[in-house]
Order: structure tokens, then C-alpha cells, then sequence
């Protein structure tokens, strides 16, 4: 890991694969680590060069205050393509996860000639808040349960842990994949303070981020290769989410994850990787959606 300073700031890197290898560039929904360390070395092996990133206010990236960002969204897509920039290996293929997929989304149109292909991973394309009419929201019951749980000591790294964990199970997630991972995250967060490890752990910048104004209208506009993967238990950000994304960009591929939810579990890794890998290649009697298994 390293970090690579764009437009004054740094941004916290980790790159797997040979350097002169064709460009993957994987932002952190928030932290690099919404990416799985399997995903990354499967693609590096397949002849591509990864990097996964950390978005500011989090992991080794420029962190002020979380709490009053003084940057917007629209800021967050031109780091994406100025990191290609700085890292000498564009166009890239962008992929965003969560929130990352709202970055990766508005970055893909405001800097086109930067990239060269889009996957979105469990995303949605409007920004936090009240989705539009025609989109399906946050699941309530879940939300409720998510939301009415104490917050941990920020300072007790196992508490944190167990915390991330009993949230995964009520996303649907793995809570041992999640648990290992909140360590992870804890031991990069730079500081205890309660603003901060809630950007790191659970990305709250966004809920007081700019994120004006609206891009979904111009998702016509994208003329990359893109897949969009979504888990079909996703209870967060449920799949009719994914199934619009598809619908309004041209000739996008979705994949729906049937056995996920707002990750990507270890058994899609490989089926995730391969559409990855082949995007933008013609696909003889493929449907638009296929389960994992």
C-alpha cells in the first residue's frame, strides 16, 4: 500500500498485478477494502493491473471532517480520473461498489476519455436520501433493526468488529467476512473519533456530501462497456436498483448475484471476475441475468 497525491490530496492505494498490465481501478465504497482481496489477486492473475483505492475520509486518504466535507461528489469522480492520470496506465476500467458506484457513475460521464470500460457493483444512481418514485428503497424492517443498535466504542477495536458483524447479518451478509474486515478497516482508520470511524465503517460522509446535481438522466449518455452486479438479497440497495442502472445505460450486462447481498461473496468471486474480464466482448445466447451459485 501507498499513497499517490492528486489535485491536493493523497489518496491511499494498493495496486496487485504487473504495472504495464491494462489498468483496473476499483474505488472504495468507502474504504479499498469494499473490495475482496480474492477479487483483486483474481483479476491481477488474469493480466491485469488492479488498484483499489480508499475515497477521502477514509483509510489512507486525505482525512479532515468527516461530519462537514468540504468537497463534493462531482470532486470524488475527478480524483478517479486523475488517478489514472498519475498512474500512467489510462484508459482504465472503473468499478464502483456502494457509494464508490455513485463516484464511478458521474466520473464515467464528466471525464469519458479517462476510462475505457464500467462495472457497478451494488449501486444505485441517485445520490443518499429518497430515491425516485420508480426506484425501490432501503428495505425498512432492516433499517430499523441496522439503525436501532447502539453504536460501539470506536476506540475497542473487537467492539467495532462485533458490530460490523451483527450488521452483516442483518444485511445478509457474511458476519465472519464482515467482522475480519471491520478489523482490518479499524486498524487503518486513522483515529477513534466517533465522525471519523463512522466514515471509514459505515461511509456516513456521504449522507452530508454534495451530491447536486443528478446524473441519472444522463446515464444514456455512457457509452462504455458496463456490467452492473447486484445481489438479489441486497436489502440495502435492493436489485430493482441494479435492474434501472441496466436498463438506461446502452447495451449494459446485468448480473444478478442470486445467493448475494450488498457484497460480493466469496463463491461469486470468480463468476464476478470473469464478466469482468470479458466485458465488452460479444457473449453468444447470454441472457442479461444468470444466478451464482
Amino acid at each position: 500500500m501507498t499513497t499517490v497525491h492528486i489535485r491536493q490530496i493523497a489518496l491511499g492505494v494498493e495496486s496487485f498485478g504487473e504495472d504495464d498490465a491494462p489498468l483496473v481501478l476499483l474505488a472504495g465504497g468507502t474504504t479499498m477494502l469494499s473490495w475482496p482481496d480474492a477479487l483483486c489477486e483474481r483479476l491481477a492473475a488474469s493480466g491485469r493491473r488492479v488498484v483499489r483505492y480508499d475515497l477521502r475520509d477514509s483509510g489512507e486518504s486525505t482525512t479532515t471532517d468527516p461530519q462537514a466535507p468540504g468537497y463534493t461528489l462531482r470532486d470524488l469522480a475527478a480524483d478517479a480520473a486523475a488517478l489514472v492520470d498519475a498512474l500512467g496506465a489510462g484508459p482504465a476500467h472503473l468499478a464502483g461498489t456502494g457509494v464508490g458506484g455513485m463516484v464511478a457513475q458521474v466520473a464515467v460521464l464528466d471525464h469519458p476519455g479517462a476510462f475505457s470500460a464500467l462495472t457497478l457493483v451494488g449501486t444505485r444512481a441517485v445520490a443518499p436520501g429518497p430515491p425516485d418514485d420508480d426506484l425501490p428503497d432501503h428495505d425498512r424492517a432492516t433499517m430499523e433493526r441496522l439503525f436501532a443498535r447502539p453504536l460501539p466504542d470506536w476506540a475497542d477495536r473487537e467492539a467495532v468488529a462485533e458490530f460490523a458483524a451483527a450488521g452483516a447479518e442483518i444485511l445478509g451478509d457474511d458476519p465472519v467476512a464482515a467482522r475480519a474486515t471491520a478489523a482490518r478497516v479499524w486498524d487503518r482508520t486513522p483515529g477513534t473519533a466517533p465522525a471519523v470511524q463512522m466514515a471509514n465503517q459505515m461511509g456516513m460522509v456521504f449522507a452530508r456530501l454534495d451530491c447536486a446535481p443528478r446524473w441519472r438522466e444522463r446515464l444514456p449518455e455512457i457509452g462504455l462497456p458496463t456490467l452492473v452486479v447486484h445481489g438479489r438479497r441486497n436489502r440495502f440497495f435492493p436489485v430493482g436498483n441494479g435492474e434501472a442502472i441496466a436498463r438506461e445505460i446502452p447495451g449494459a450486462r446485468l448480473l444478478v448475484l442470486e445467493q448475494a447481498a450488498t457484497t460480493i461473496p466469496d463463491a461469486a468471486i470468480s463468476e464476478v471476475a470473469e464478466a469482468m474480464l470479458t466485458l465488452g466482448q460479444p457473449r453468444a445466447g447470454a441472457s442479461r441475468s444468470r444466478p451464482s451459485n
